[in-house]
């Protein structure tokens, strides 16, 4: 029951994270922004999925595929470190 209520407050926490940094990113125009609204909206679906596997599909294993939006939010963080500073 613990379990839940941290997994879905860990979703709405990064949920808000990448709504904040997109809104920042609109503002500035700051690069280093969207490359991480790109790695929390990864993180987002990484939680959601998370939810989704331990608590409504039991008998499905989804840990290789909600483990992808993570991997892929932040391959994109890493590469906007690396294009930024050049």
């Amino acid at each position: 029951m613990i379990a839940s209520i941290v997994y879905v407050l860990c979703a709405i926490a990064s949920g808000i994270c990448t709504g904040l940094l997109w809104r920042g990113y609109r503002r500035s125009g700051a690069r280093l922004l969207w490359w991480s609204t790109w790695c929390f909206a990864g993180l987002f679906v990484n939680n959601v999925l998370l939810v989704i596997d331990l608590r409504v599909l039991m008998g499905v294993d989804l840990s290789v595929i909600r483990t992808l939006p993570a991997l892929l939010g932040v391959a994109c963080l890493l590469f906007g470190f690396i294009w930024e500073t050049k």
